[in-house]
């Protein structure tokens, strides 16, 4: 079923999803890159996935599903084996007289529907979805998946080898033993399936005075996942430290390794932090999905101003572009998703991290390791020597790799880099801290962004509109008669439209126990060092005298920008106070 792809734009203009400047632009960019113009427009954030879809679906006369929060009968899910509905992107979810119902993503997959076909016995019935309604159905075999785990909890935790002597006094050898008895590998597989299932970021697993929990964060959010015997806990531990090469018998000293796996053709690197507790040793696992590829700037949430700001930054051949927020805020794949923009053949791209969380092509990337001397400081000095023209600095968190950071960005470099601030304009005084000389700022620096990350609502929510009392707590935070320019710029609303018109969403929570939410996106200032902001720094003004002229020359705020993604639907207001209020 071969998509007629002039039909498909005719449809798309009358839909009214996009302009049809951006359209034509978009079959010019798909022509030069020999690329589907839907995967373009995909790519660039001017239509969303399921809208895509949804016109695909009419231009081939199929229904389109969105299986979102949508009750699947395990019985009917198991039809097709969790592997084969993952490595395809198909999922059954409704069977009849007439045949048995499956969403896909790739509708012309003949082998996987023949092979289905085959198992079940069924005439099938293909039907085009979207990826969201793929990663929600997958979720649903964690149900059947979670019998499997218990099962396994249940029996082996209570098989797990013990040794007579103390825990305190067990050699290397005996907690290799552990490490490598088949219960606790079982055990420990299973944590790390079940958090790459459910998009987990990390792994936390703390022992208490009787128990073991596991948490995962997801979406930025921590959720017990399950409590497990505390005699578990060394076994665990233990497996955890042989994968990624650390000592088994240090229990008094925090440690740091790294472990990689390859599921379903996708390579994934766990990056793991022990720490001594008083019932024991804490391990935290950050999970990286290494191939992760394919973002752009509009797809983590830039637009309108601050991304043209963001592109005319990209195109300086030296200065500095700093992003800052606190831990876990997405600067690092603000700044990976700009050096995928500047990574082109003609120019040489080294960075020094830590740590690496994904791995560029073409990229040469270091690894700091202050144990033996590699700091950021001494990496930085070293890459100055390698001819680059671009550098990436992990962070910038002292005076020494400031200076450095500045000189190399007044030697002719682009420098990239990130800075722990609350607010773009906050970063100014930060690296005054750090002894950067004002002169020299003005100089070097060209752009800051600042930037948090927002749950997104799934596409069950509820409409709703502010009454007046929610108005006037919003007035005690933010200047409701500049956002509601903003909201008319952006066109997320009507030029006539006041407060009272403006839509806001809130969660419908979903069976799967997601509160209504799934996925996260930025929201972000961006502030371009004009002139007139220079003028303020050589007079050693505050941060707060430099946002409000940040603002004046057009600058959104993260709150402002936030509010736009509300009214949009990408997230709720609730969401943005409680990110924006940390």
């Amino acid at each position: 079923m071969e998509i007629d792809e002039d039909q498909l734009k005719k449809f798309i203009l009358e839909s009214k999803l996009i302009s049809r400047d951006d359209l034509e632009e978009a079959v010019k960019i798909a022509k030069e890159k020999k690329q589907k113009f839907g995967d373009v427009l995909l790519s660039s954030g001017k239509i969303s996935e399921a809208d895509l879809r949804r016109m695909e679906a009419f231009v081939l006369g199929i229904p389109f599903v969105n299986l979102a929060n949508q009750k699947i009968d395990i019985a009917i899910l198991s039809l097709i084996p969790e592997p084969i509905a993952r490595n395809h992107n198909i999922i059954a979810y409704k069977k009849s007289d007439t045949g048995l119902e499956v969403a896909m993503l790739d509708v012309d997959d003949i082998a996987v529907t023949d092979f289905i076909k085959k198992r079940s016995g069924l005439k099938i019935l293909p039907r085009l979805t979207d990826s969201n309604s793929i990663k929600s159905a997958l979720v649903l075999y964690r149900k059947s998946l979670q019998a499997e785990f218990d099962n396994i909890i249940q029996k082996e935790t209570s098989s797990i080898k013990t040794v007579s002597k103390d825990e305190g006094e067990k050699s290397e050898e005996e907690l290799k033993e552990m490490a490598e008895d088949l219960p606790v590998v079982k055990i420990v597989d299973s944590l790390v399936f079940h958090a790459i299932l459910q998009n987990a970021s990390d792994i936390h697993i703390e022992p208490g005075e009787t128990e073991l929990t596991v948490r995962y964060r997801i979406d930025g959010i921590l959720h017990d996942a399950m409590i497990l015997d505390k005699n578990a806990a060394p076994g665990i531990t233990a497996r955890i430290k042989v994968l990624s090469n650390l000592k088994l018998d240090e229990k008094r000293l925090p440690q740091d390794g790294r472990f990689k796996i390859e599921q379903n053709g996708e390579k994934i690197s766990f990056r793991v932090s022990t720490l001594p507790t008083y019932y024991g040793e804490k391990t935290v696992i950050r999970i990286l999905k290494e191939n992760s590829h394919g973002l752009s700037l509009e797809t983590i949430g830039f637009h309108g101003e601050g991304l043209e700001r963001i592109h005319e930054s990209l195109k300086q051949k030296i200065g500095m572009i700093l992003a800052t927020g606190p831990t876990g805020s997405g600067k690092t794949t603000t700044l990976y998703t700009m050096l995928d923009i500047l990574n082109r053949p003609e120019v040489n791209i080294s960075t020094i991290e830590d740590p690496i969380e994904y791995q560029m092509p073409r990229v040469n990337q270091t690894q700091v390791r202050s144990e033996i001397g590699m700091t950021f400081a001494n990496g930085l000095r070293t890459l100055l020597r390698q001819d680059p023209d671009i550098i990436m600095v992990g962070e910038i968190r002292d005076t020494e790799t400031a200076a450095l950071a500045v000189n190399a960005s007044l030697t002719g470099h682009l420098v990239l880099s990130t800075i722990h601030t609350n607010s773009a304009a906050g970063a100014i005084p930060r690296l005054i801290d750090m002894k950067v000389e004002p002169f020299l700022l003005i100089s070097t620096v060209k752009t800051i962004i600042a930037q948090r990350l927002v749950r997104k609502l799934t596409a069950e929510k509820e409409k709703y509109f502010l009454i007046d009392a929610e108005l006037k707590n919003l007035e005690k935070i933010v200047n409701l008669e500049r956002v509601l320019a903003l909201l008319k710029t952006e066109k997320a609303i009507g030029p006539k439209d006041t407060w009272a018109e403006v839509p806001f969403y809130k969660p419908v929570k979903g069976s799967d126990n997601n509160l209504g939410y799934s996925g996260r996106i930025g929201i972000h200032e961006v502030l371009k060092v004009t002139s007139s902001i220079k003028e303020l720094i050589i007079r050693g003004s505050s941060q707060d005298q430099i946002e409000e002229q940040a603002k004046k020359e057009g600058m959104s705020t993260m709150l402002e920008d936030g509010i736009l993604k509300a009214v949009e639907g990408y997230t709720s207001l609730e969401e943005v106070l409680r990110v924006v209020s940390e």
